[in-house]
């Protein structure tokens, strides 16, 4: 077996491991967050729910973080009053973005996950089975339903070689939006595997996963290997890990993925699909360079970046606008220093949450080019109706911010 075939059968409790028949699925943990949690909340009260079924459920708040006015306010001491009556746990407003924080607090290899954030996906960094589900499905998980999806295919993508200096995850997975478009994996899960994956970190996978959703696929699935086993121990739980992987496993479908042949990779407005080298596009003004977000939420990301403006201020007519994604993460990068370097080169840093990525802040004017990290460049989705937003690694973002535009950051820096 595979391991996302592993992963579900152990899980099972309706069909069978027939592609595109419904099964149904037990589920271990379950989160929620403040854009659809307080009408979960609701939903939860109007069945008369009272005790909560998975062994573990989490409230995030991290996406209506702009309280311009009482509302969103509201929402959160309704989203926390619930998360009391219910035994949930409550990250509150500046602890970071639900799935990043997850990984790094609650993430389990061999567990399943439901998340109302269409990015629960991410959790595949860790040898999970990660479904982003909208309000209802997540409610149903809450009250001990089972999760119901048609049975998905398995489309193994075997990584070979080693990534090349000013290549990072991000390229990887830009790489496999340019070869299938935004529609490419529906209806198949991703698996990936191959003496490749060593180059991987925890959160390099993480990046990939996470970014299996703008493909369309199910979800994605690495091994819970060596690897997830230093990061749990980082993260002192080292009792949580479980390895599990495979040595000759079969798919419906496999891929070859070389990652010496990769090279940094931009997505042009306004798809995700829209993907071309960035030497191709090099020269083109830019008005803002965002990096971090969910998209590319690690300590590595932003410390790269750092360690390029170092000694450098961007450009005035460049917004280098900084978006940690959790507050672990905000504080490793003040004590290493890197939070000093990002600031003296003139990044504006906000708090750690989704912010900009679904327009909660950081919009532009219009007609302006923005350079960004975050997972998803469809029109309109920065908060600004007439936006030209361009997805690339935080290399890339932080060469073209000191640039004032699109540059690669092969011409620019010998070495990483």
């Amino acid at each position: 077996m595979n391991l996302t075939h592993r992963l579900i059968e152990s899980h099972l409790l309706e069909g069978e491991l027939r592609p595109h028949t419904e099964i149904g699925l037990k589920v271990d943990q379950v989160f929620v967050d403040d854009s659809v949690g307080p009408l979960i909340a609701l939903e939860l009260e109007a069945m008369g729910i009272e005790d909560l079924d998975p062994a573990l459920a989490v409230a995030y708040v991290d996406h209506l973080l702009l309280q311009e006015d009482h509302r969103n306010s509201e929402d959160h001491l309704l989203l926390r009053s619930a998360a009391r009556r219910y035994g949930m746990w409550y990250s509150p407003a500046g602890n970071g973005i639900c799935h990043a924080v997850h990984l790094e607090r609650f993430g389990a290899p061999g567990s399943t996950l439901v998340g109302s954030d269409s990015h629960t996906c991410a959790a595949g960094a860790l040898g999970m089975f990660a479904i982003g589900v909208g309000g209802l499905a997540a409610a149903l998980a809450l009250a001990g339903e089972p999760l119901y999806l048609d049975m998905p295919e398995v489309w193994g993508v075997r990584l070979v070689g080693q990534l090349q200096p000013w290549v990072s995850a991000k390229d990887l997975i830009l790489e496999m939006l340019r070869r299938h478009g935004v529609d490419g994996a529906a209806g198949r899960v991703l698996e990936y595997f191959g003496p490749g994956l060593k180059e991987l970190s925890v959160w390099d996978r993480h990046v990939i996963s996470h970014m299996g959703a703008e493909l369309g696929a199910t979800t994605s699935v690495f091994p819970s290997d060596g690897e997830v086993l230093r990061f749990l121990n980082q993260q002192g739980r080292p009792e949580t890990w479980r390895e599990i992987v495979h040595d000759d496993p079969e798919f419906d479908h496999v891929e070859e993925l070389d990652l010496d042949q990769i090279e940094p990779l931009i997505a042009l407005p306004s798809s995700p699909g829209n993907v071309k080298p960035v030497k191709e596009v090099a020269g083109t003004e830019i008005h803002q360079a965002y990096i971090g977000s969910s998209a590319n939420p690690s300590f590595r990301d932003l410390a790269v970046a750092a360690r390029i403006v170092a000694g450098h201020s961007v450009p005035e007519p460049v917004s280098f606008d900084v978006n940690p994604a959790t507050r672990q993460i905000l504080e490793n990068l003040a004590s290493s220093g890197d939070l000093g370097r990002l600031i003296r080169a003139g990044a504006r840093v906000h708090q750690a949450g989704c912010n900009g990525c679904p327009g909660m802040g950081q919009a532009l004017a219009p007609g302006r080019n923005s350079l960004r990290t975050v997972p998803r460049n469809f029109p309109g989705r920065s908060g600004t109706e007439d936006d030209r937003v361009y997805l690339c690694s935080p290399e890339t973002a932080a060469v073209s911010a000191l640039a004032g535009s699109i540059t690669d950051p092969r011409d620019s820096y010998s070495d990483p």
